[in-house]
């Protein structure tokens, strides 16, 4: 199994998310921040940089954790996003990953999910066409408030687009109410690789295996049918940037327990997990 993480999470600076990598025996990251400016957002000679940094210590960046498609698809300018999803495939062909986590979009809170699905439908096929024509591949992860935050909606979208894969996030379905197994069941089939995140039913993020995301038998069942990667996104403690990473209006979960610094919050979270595998 290759274990990639979130290395935001135990330090805002690349090379202490290295260090933090290596001491826990990991094969790579899943790069959000770096030097705490959005992954999406450095330039090409940081991320020729970062590229260099990773290959001098046998690491590599499996997934881009972008930003890409939590943008209001109402209200926000979605032409300008086209724009950064182009940077950001020019990035991750620099950091030689095809992988792009991306969204389906937040909506007014004054509209229905269906009222959204036809122009949520338009502008996850212009984005394919993007990700197409720079040999990327998008990756939809289900995240609280967008689109695709529960399973029924999160399969309309693979079976609209088979190009679109599908980033399986436990605690986000949690903090949606749905039960993990049932979602399991209808995404199994075009899973393509899990976040592993728990949570429990009130929303509080706890290591893996002490919330409600039924991890450690998604975690058989993701093996069983051949999967082999998977990234950790701990969320045990807030860290720098974490503010950035949902709405402004929107309610942060993270750890109800307090660890002293980012790097224990980091270990205690690979540690659970290697506990479950």
């Amino acid at each position: 199994m290759n274990i990639y993480a979130f290395a935001d999470e135990a330090s805002a600076v690349i090379d202490q998310q290295i260090l933090a990598l290596k001491r826990n025996n990991l094969q790579g990251l899943e790069i959000r921040n770096v030097d705490s400016v959005n992954v999406s957002d450095i330039t090409d000679e940081k991320a020729i940089e970062v590229k260099k940094k990773l290959d001098e210590n046998g690491l590599i960046t499996f997934s881009v954790g972008s930003p890409i498609g939590k943008i209001n698809i109402v209200t926000d300018d979605f032409e300008s996003h086209l724009e950064k999803l182009r940077r950001t495939s020019n990035i991750a062909n620099i950091l030689g990953t095809q992988n792009i986590r991306m969204f389906s979009f937040y909506y007014p809170k004054t509209s229905s999910a269906q009222e959204v699905r036809g122009q949520v439908i338009d502008s996850m096929g212009r984005m394919l066409e993007v990700a197409k024509e720079n040999g990327v591949i998008l990756c939809h992860e289900n995240e609280k408030g967008i689109y695709g935050d529960n399973a029924e909606r999160c399969l309309e979208l693979l079976k609209t687009f088979p190009q679109l894969k599908c980033v399986f996030d436990p605690a986000n379905f949690v903090q949606c109410e749905q039960d993990t197994k049932v979602a399991w069941e209808t995404l199994k089939d075009y899973v393509h690789y899990l976040h592993i995140k728990d949570a429990l039913s009130d929303g509080n993020v706890v290591p893996a295996g002490e919330g409600a995301g039924n991890i450690p038998f998604i975690l058989k069942e993701y093996i069983k049918r051949g999967g082999n990667a998977i990234t950790l996104e701990p969320h045990l403690k807030v860290f720098d940037g974490l503010k950035d990473l949902e709405q402004a209006d929107e309610e942060i979960k993270v750890g109800i327990k307090s660890y002293a610094t980012a790097d224990e919050a980091f270990d205690v979270a690979v540690k659970a997990l290697r506990g479950i595998l």
